[in-house]
């Protein structure tokens, strides 16, 4: 019997049974369960249970705080439950079940645009800084911009729009179809490609499709049929479909087409069908969608219902960033600016980038003691409040997808204020907080007024809902968790990394002796080396595997925790052995311990191949850490210090 297993037996009742219990795993300190009815669970029973901490819901898992003893308790519970734990990957996919359609899509788009968010990040800070030089009319009595003033802003200006086109016009587009294609099983480079093929020179950019008559629209004539040459530069929906429809047509072809020939066929009319698909379909379905859009809009914003459209527009227009949908937009401001010298369109798009920050502004305060997630919070938080949303909703609001309802109902708020007291903008462009100094200056203040409405409820509602769900107590958690981890590691390293421990058992000997100029130079760094007679390299100190060498497998890189970097080299000119006779035990990534085995050689076919079966061990930085002293002319067993820091 168990330390836990009465506590666990109560549990057991208090989650429904055995039979309530889809998947279990835990993790640091908490029991994740997969319920198949949450409803059936006892909580405020659980959590008035002497061993839980606390407990909440994410992500469909149901989450039982324990403690540092958690994996004694679950080592109980499974065995009182009579079911097998699982992987926490498998929990989550099992809680993919108590996830409704919209969580799941929005499960899915935070997948695919994951590896996205670096980029996004980027371009977007990038953008919002153009905006303040270029938009901006802050001089000489608001006429000129800051590029206007001085030719260094005006040249850098231009220079930084290098990356923002290659971010937002080009790379969405490509990335997505990369995205998609590696997500599904697909072969990515052709991912890479059919997005190439949506942004290509020779389209017809798709920010000048509104600007330019029908008639001036190139085509591409096949004698039966035309099509548009049209560009989906920034477009997300066309690429979506694009790259699922390439994925799909890959999985045809390998069903259908021998392996003998899959390598030539199954590409090429993968991607040749999946382009025509994209250009002859897809593309110009998406067009229409955002014609309709952009009728709508020109209706509502000059109609009797304004205020009605305010709300529907403040909080529909976030979706459209999605799509890429939101770009239409454009035409509709210049056309409102040329014909009533002014847009109270643009305000309200303003006002929804401020929302939609706000919102992540929130998500930052929730999550204040989880530094992994500032990393994305922040600088999403900083590029939306500057105009550019799509490191905010793809980076942070859609992954939780609570805070992008509650920015778009913000939105939706300080829309119906902009609208019913006529804020009207004088030029589109200068989006989020700058927003203020492209209005009219009789409609500042009310303009204003709003933007507090889309700081303030966002920010509110982003805050409760997630105090709901558990996301401050689940920061917390993990930020203890990681604390407590960091404070145990820096114990270690620093009991551990003073002393480095014999790799091998053998002579130890000093550089100069190895029979390497490379090696008995110095050149590479200092450290010793060992004639060895056993066969199982070892690590001589803690730290996380860097390097390995894939075709040779006779060499080891690790990083330790203070920075310090050492490289494992054994023989000499074993390279051309091409790892006969080397075995790797580790993988790149992986964090070891002193002594943990690294690799196994065989000295036989080393000597065979003509080669001293000599060890070395070196520091390769160093200068720029400590300084060590190195215990040589001995004979050491694995294990038995050898190198010396201080």
């Amino acid at each position: 019997m168990g330390k836990y297993t009465e506590d666990a037996k109560e549990l057991l009742e208090l989650v429904g049974g055995k039979e309530n219990i889809a998947a279990v795993s835990h993790c640091m300190t908490r029991m994740r369960f997969v319920l198949g009815d949450p409803q059936k669970a006892d909580v405020k029973r659980i959590e008035a249970m002497k061993v839980v901490k606390g407990s909440f819901t994410q992500a469909g898992q149901f989450q039982v705080i324990i403690g540092n003893t958690v994996a004694e308790f679950y080592k109980d519970f499974v065995a009182v439950a009579g079911i097998e734990g699982v992987s926490k990957d498998a929990v989550k996919q099992a809680a993919q079940q108590n996830q409704n359609i919209l969580q799941r899509a929005a499960a899915i788009a935070a997948e695919i645009f994951a590896p996205l968010i670096p980029a996004i990040i980027t371009g977007g800070l990038i953008l919002g800084f153009r905006n303040c030089i270029d938009q901006l009319y802050l001089f000489e009595n608001g006429t000129k911009t800051l590029v206007e003033l001085s030719q260094f802003w005006a040249g850098m200006d231009h220079f930084l729009w290098l990356i923002g086109e290659a971010v937002f016009h080009l790379g969405i587009p490509v990335g997505i179809c990369w995205s998609v294609v590696r997500k599904m099983g697909g072969t990515p480079v052709l991912g890479i490609i059919l997005g190439l093929t949506l942004v290509s020179g020779q389209l017809l950019n798709a920010y000048a499709v509104a600007t330019t008559a029908a008639d001036k629209i190139p085509h591409w004539d096949f004698g039966y049929f035309t099509v548009d040459m049209i560009g989906y530069q920034a477009q997300v929906l066309p690429a979506i479909l694009a790259a699922l429809t390439l994925v799909y047509l890959e999985r045809f072809f390998k069903r259908l087409v021998p392996a003998v020939v899959q390598m030539i066929v199954v590409p090429f009319c993968s991607l040749v069908l999946a382009v025509c698909a994209a250009h002859f379909v897809l593309g110009p379905i998406g067009w229409t969608i955002g014609s309709a859009i952009s009728g709508v809009v020109f209706s509502g914003i000059t109609g009797s219902f304004r205020e009605v459209f305010g709300a529907i527009f403040g909080f529909v227009y976030a979706p459209l960033v999605i799509t890429g949908l939101h770009h239409m937009t454009n035409a509709i401001d210049l056309q409102l600016i040329a014909d009533y010298h002014g847009t109270m369109l643009w305000p309200m798009i303003a006002l929804s980038n401020i929302a939609q920050g706000s919102a992540v502004l929130a998500m930052i305060y929730l999550q204040r003691g989880n530094a992994a997630a500032q990393e994305v919070n922040v600088p999403a938080w900083v590029s939306c409040y500057l105009g550019v949303t799509e490191p905010a909703i793809f980076g942070v609001n859609l992954k939780y997808f609570f805070p992008f309802i509650c920015g778009m109902t913000g939105s939706a708020c300080a829309a119906v204020l902009c609208v019913s007291t006529g804020s009207t903008a004088n030029a589109i462009g200068v989006g989020g907080i700058p927003g203020i100094l492209s209005m009219q200056p009789q409609s500042m203040p009310t303009f204003a007024m709003a933007m507090v409405v889309a700081i303030v409820v966002p920010f509110i509602l982003t805050v409760i809902v997630g105090k709901k769900k558990g996301i401050d107590k689940q920061s917390q958690i993990e930020a203890a968790e990681v604390a407590a981890m960091e404070s145990a590691t820096a114990i270690t390293n620093l009991e551990s990394e003073h002393k480095f421990k014999a790799f091998l058992d053998g002579e130890v000997i000093p550089l100069k002796e190895v029979e390497d100029g490379v090696f008995s130079e110095g050149i590479v760094g200092e450290g010793l080396a060992i004639r060895p007679t056993n066969e199982t390299l070892c690590a001589p100190v803690s730290g996380k595997i860097t390097v390995l060498m894939d075709d040779s497998r006779h060499a080891v890189g690790m990083t330790l925790a203070s920075g310090v970097e050492i490289l494992l080299h054994v023989g000499i000119d074993t390279v051309d052995m091409k790892g006969d006779g080397f075995t790797y035990l580790v993988k790149a990534g992986e964090t070891v311990k002193a002594g943990t085995p690294l690799l196994t050689f065989s000295r036989e076919k080393i000597k065979a191949a003509g080669h001293p079966d000599v060890t070395v061990c070196v520091i390769t930085n160093k200068s720029d850490v400590a300084a060590f002293e190195f215990h040589t002319g001995m004979t050491a067993k694995t294990g038995e210090t050898v190198i010396a820091s201080y």
